[in-house]
């Protein structure tokens, strides 16, 4: 029965068992002859025993003690053994397997315990008549038979157990992966509006300081910002077509990812740092790149992660400092790359460094990569960003994907 789902009365199951057990204690009472025939009031019971089964999914103890009761009965008016039993089977195995376990052995130690007392001391007072107590060794029989039962029982409710957790650590984690892109997805929003926001936003100011007095400058700070603009919806573009179907066209004509179709732009790496060392000279900030050690290529994410980090470091710069100069040193080493962003400050707000997401933001990057991240003040003045990431077997953690 699947999980959350309204439990329907198994027709189909009872009714087969019913008609086995009808037909079943007919040939069982040819074979004992010296037990009662198998009369109207027989057969009622037995009908009775299999329609309470109807219930056994909606109120499983219920049915586990109305067939051993019934059973009992059963045998108690001295009819054949046959059959009948499954009943018991099928109410016990039903109510172990719901989980109610306690009440399930205490429903088969009930029939148990019933069929001894007929068997073993009412059966002088019962009939058939002229009936003998039963040998132990048939007890034995009867004690096997409710020790499979219940262990039968066990092992499937221990099977739908373990089914049950797998079916639920297999949907956390598909909400934990969920949850991982989106946070991915949303940190790369992030990196890529507040840079060219940032852009945008000094000069807008530029323009209009310039408007009057300087109107080719002005003009040279709106080119500016048309080309941040377009530059920043190109990258949300690529980043919002990971969401979208292999194959799906998006709205400017394109094809999203799986299709064929080449990116509108090389995925941003450190291949890509003269792009920004230019767009942060568009915002008025200087900055001068500085590389140690022999340059290495990196894997996608670890070059991705590089990229976004420095990219976040100069937003800062020209958000949150007062000096217009910034210096980036990227040093490779083995097994390492280490970059580090500097400016002399000083601070401008309260928010010295960042406001807070985009340091978050570099940590998260750098976490998902076993690397780490050190930002703030230096002893000197300023504000220095350091960060160390893996680039031999640097994968990254589970849910973080590459692009």
């Amino acid at each position: 029965m699947r999980e959350g789902a309204p439990s329907r009365p198994p027709w189909l199951t009872t009714v087969a068992l019913a008609v086995f057990i009808q037909v079943g204690t007919g040939f069982a009472a040819h074979g004992q002859p010296e037990r009662e025939p198998v009369d109207a009031f027989a057969r009622v019971l037995l009908l009775a025993a299999s329609a309470v089964l109807l219930l056994r999914h909606r109120h499983p103890v219920a049915v586990a003690y109305a067939t051993a009761g019934t059973s009992v009965v059963y045998l108690g008016a001295g009819y054949p053994y046959g059959p009948v039993l499954l009943t018991v089977a099928v109410g016990v195995f039903a109510a172990v397997v719901a989980g109610h376990r306690h009440a399930a052995w205490g429903a088969v130690g009930l029939w148990w315990a019933g069929q001894i007392l007929i068997t073993q001391v009412l059966y002088r007072w019962l009939p058939p008549d002229g009936d003998g107590a039963r040998a132990w060794g048939e007890e034995v029989v009867v004690a096997v038979w409710v020790v499979a039962t219940v262990a039968v029982s066990e092992l499937a409710r221990t099977r739908r157990e373990q089914r049950a957790s797998q079916r639920a650590e297999r949907a956390l984690a598909a909400r934990r992966r969920a949850d991982e892109e989106r946070l991915r997805i949303a940190r790369e929003l992030h990196d890529v509006l507040a840079h060219s926001i940032s852009v945008i936003n000094v000069q807008a100011g530029v323009g209009l300081a310039l408007l009057d007095s300087d109107p080719e400058q002005a003009r040279t700070a709106l080119a500016t910002i048309k080309a941040a603009s377009k530059e920043a919806l190109g990258e949300v573009r690529q980043v919002l077509d990971t969401l979208r179907p292999p194959g799906s066209r998006d709205p400017a004509g394109g094809t999203g990812p799986g299709s064929g179709t080449a990116p509108r732009a090389p995925a941003p790496g450190l291949a890509r740092l003269p792009e920004l060392v230019e767009q942060a000279g568009a915002a008025g900030l200087a900055v001068t790149v500085a590389t140690e050690g022999r340059r290495a290529p990196l894997p996608p994410g670890t070059d991705l992660a590089a990229f976004r980090i420095v990219q976040e470091a100069l937003t800062n710069v020209v958000r949150h400092s007062g000096s217009r100069r910034a210096r980036v040193l990227v040093r490779y080493g083995p097994g390492t790359v280490t970059l580090r962003v500097d400016d002399d400050g000083p601070a401008t707000g309260a928010d010295a460094g960042g406001s807070g997401n985009g340091l978050a933001g570099m940590r998260e990057r750098a976490a998902a990569l076993r690397g780490t991240i050190e930002a703030g003040p230096r002893p000197d003045g300023g504000f220095r960003v350091t960060a160390v990431l893996p680039t031999a077997g640097a994968a990254p953690r589970d849910g973080q994907d590459d692009e």
